[in-house]
């Protein structure tokens, strides 16, 4: 499903080059439950936005599902990047004056899905989370635990292979937390591949297999 060969990542700061990430060589499997875990600066933050083909590698490969997306130009990565993954944040990233069912219908909007098709898949995937009686309610309306669900119901409504979550529990308390780790391991069991970046070790020790980065580079690798 995904394959980094040799990723590095560099960027200028004056007359400074900083090494974000070091010949970073990963294989994820459809289906896994993949950790990437590390202090802060190890690397996690550009890992997962090359992953997420939301930055580019300053050399290596990356091939996500077959497609060399490296190579490809913004229009073109951009709908590699929304068929295939789906985004998980820590701060949600809802649209405040959009309620649950139009920010989960968003990208079908932007995946040119006709809207009675959209509405009714927004409505499913919202049920699919338990928000069923919450689909008027605006960000504001709704507890953070209930905001990280819409959010997945959200990154779910394209039907992504691959699920990307970015610290998922760090804005909730710890029962919340519990409870959306749960939802987001149901959604990996029935086949979707799951990488969670996490600084948390706790968190990471759920996972069937898990990356540490520090400083850049792998250090370890991990299997449950």
């Amino acid at each position: 499903m995904i394959q980094l060969q040799a990723v590095t990542k560099e960027y200028r700061m004056g007359s400074e080059t900083i090494h974000a990430l070091r010949n970073v060589d990963i294989d994820i499997m459809p289906g896994e439950y993949i950790a990437i875990i590390g202090p802060s600066g190890s690397g996690k933050s550009t890992l997962m936005n090359i992953v997420g083909c939301l930055d580019t590698a300053s050399r290596g490969a990356y091939t996500l599902a077959g497609t060399s997306v490296g190579k490809l130009a913004g229009d073109r990565l951009a709908t590699v990047r929304n068929e295939t993954i789906g985004f998980v944040f820590q701060s949600f990233n809802l649209l405040p004056r959009l309620n649950a069912r139009e920010n989960v219908e968003l990208p079908l909007i932007y995946a040119g899905v006709r809207k009675t098709a959209r509405r009714q898949r927004a409505m499913n995937m919202l049920e699919r989370v338990g928000l069923k009686d919450r689909v008027t309610h605006k960000p504001n309306e709704l507890s953070g635990g209930q905001r990280q669900r819409v959010a997945i119901a959200r990154a779910l409504a394209t039907n992504p292979p691959v699920l990307l979550a970015d610290e998922p529990t760090g804005a909730l308390d710890t029962h919340t937390g519990v409870e959306i780790m749960a939802l987001l391991e149901e959604l990996n069991r029935e086949g979707t591949t799951l990488i969670v970046v996490t600084h948390d070790i706790e968190l990471a020790l759920r996972a069937t297999r898990r990356i540490h980065l520090r400083d850049g580079e792998i250090i370890q690798e991990e299997v449950s």
